[in-house]
């Protein structure tokens, strides 16, 4: 009895649900093949040439997240996170599990079809922890998840590298090492405790039974009917109260400012990392000499999070990005392209945490989801455009030196529009320590002539 009482107690214990939810966010995240899968799609294993991988396949990864995107945030917060946490673990078993047993074009759009999906359902992982813990442990919870994922890509790159460059195993044998990584994720997710709350169709304000969640079974047509316009009132409720968030939300100036910002580098941010492998197999062909994407990849990774150290100018920064690109683009030699990708991650790194901090300042968790949310979709919206127009063999369907040079062009038009924003940032400090400095000198002058008046001889009439 005494053992129950303290697994009971333990799995209340806001420490059982982070560490498990850790654990998965580790086990899920450790993709040894990814940085290879370019050479792994275009070598022996799947024989398919470069234009399909660049033209036909990658492009339907942006095109699906695009539409999966919000049925997938609104069924995450529908079924509390859990169920969705398992899904994603499954669609992302299925993603490698295509990879090693098919070749045709169509399977491998397939493939990327399913891994959108996956990356729809990370809403589920990073707001999971909210539901389940005290809004004081929030801080430290979530600088667990988030590094622990960190860890993951950084020691899946890693162990990619050490079994590519040594020859340890084939990449039909690294793929079923991740499979079984995946299946240990897999397992996790059924010990996680289900939240009671979520945050916009489990409220905790919510009046029961309507907004219990849960079912009903009526015996008349009539009272499934009145459930029927039940859940339907639910639903519009709950679209409401986003967009009466969202129209708040985005009223501000300043989160306005840095949400474009947000929207416009993420856009170019997911385009240079979805194709940079293309672009390295272009410089340097796999088949013709070692690669180091795995290292380049764990470097990044680990120099990206060191950069979380400071604040600089949103339009400079990315004018640096803008020129790391365009050398990755004209200088054929590998190591610069491997450096240039190194000093353009860091800095989108940098800059998109003070992006997540400026506008997180002063966000409930509800609107701090919706606001990343909105920017995300945002993103791809663009991302979309782009994909159509410059890499989609129905549009223009650019090789890949035209496609870096575009994506250097920009980031370089979003450094010139954000160059103003420094000096908007500048005024804003500047103002900050007139203000306060005045309120010094108003405090020192009340002290003054307090003192002054404390020892002044008292007039009488």
């Amino acid at each position: 009895m005494e053992l129950k009482m303290r697994w009971r107690s333990w799995k209340s214990d806001w420490r059982y649900a982070t560490s498990l939810l850790c654990t998965y966010g580790f086990f899920s995240t450790v993709k040894p093949l990814e940085p290879f899968l370019i050479p792994f799609l275009t070598g022996p294993d799947k024989n398919l040439t470069s234009e399909q991988v660049n033209n036909r396949i990658l492009p339907v990864w942006t095109y699906s997240y695009l539409a999966v995107l919000v049925p997938v945030f609104l069924l995450t917060d529908w079924l509390r996170y859990k169920p969705v946490l398992f899904f994603q673990s499954v669609a992302l078993f299925v993603t490698n599990a295509l990879l090693l047993w098919t070749k045709s074009v169509a399977a491998m759009q397939a493939t990327q079809f399913v891994y959108s999906v996956v990356t729809a359902c990370d809403v589920a992982y990073f707001s999971y922890i909210y539901s389940v813990i005290e809004v004081k442990r929030y801080k430290k919870a979530t600088s667990y998840i988030r590094s622990v994922q960190l860890l993951g890509y950084t020691v899946g790159s890693v162990l990619g590298q050490v079994l590519v460059s040594f020859d340890l195993m084939s990449y039909d044998n690294i793929l079923v090492l991740t499979l079984v990584l995946i299946a240990v994720a897999m397992v996790v997710t059924p010990l996680l405790p289900l939240p009671k709350k979520s945050m916009f169709f489990h409220r905790k304000n919510h009046d029961a039974p309507e907004d219990s969640g849960v079912d009903i079974h009526m015996g008349s047509n009539e009272e499934n009917r009145s459930d029927t316009q039940t859940s339907t009132r639910r639903f519009g409720k709950v679209l409401s109260l986003l967009w009466q968030d969202f129209v708040e939300c985005y009223s501000s100036h300043n989160l306005l400012i840095w949400s474009l910002w947000w929207a416009l580098a993420t856009c170019g941010y997911n385009q240079t990392v979805n194709y940079v492998q293309v672009l390295w197999e272009h410089v340097e062909p796999s088949q013709n000499a070692s690669i180091y994407n795995g290292g380049v990849e764990a470097v990044s990774n680990l120099l990206g999070s060191a950069t979380r150290w400071g604040e600089l100018y949103l339009g400079g920064l990315s004018g640096l990005g803008a020129a790391s690109l365009f050398l990755m683009t004209f200088i054929g030699n590998i190591w610069v392209c491997y450096a240039g990708y190194v000093v353009f991650k860091c800095l989108y790194t940098l800059l998109i945490t003070i992006a997540m901090y400026q506008i997180a300042a002063g966000l409930s968790v509800e609107r701090y989801a919706l606001v990343f949310g909105v920017n995300t979709f945002g993103a791809l919206v663009l991302q979309t455009i782009l994909v159509f127009v410059v890499v989609d063999s129905s549009g223009l369907g650019l090789g890949i030196i035209p496609q870096f040079t575009i994506y250097a062009s920009y980031f370089a038009a979003i450094a010139t529009v954000f160059l103003p924003v420094h000096t908007l940032i500048c005024d804003t400090l500047s103002y900050k320590i007139q203000s306060f400095t005045n309120i010094v000198s108003l405090k020192l002058l009340v002290k003054q002539n307090s003192a002054i008046g404390a020892s002044a001889p008292k007039l009488t009439l």
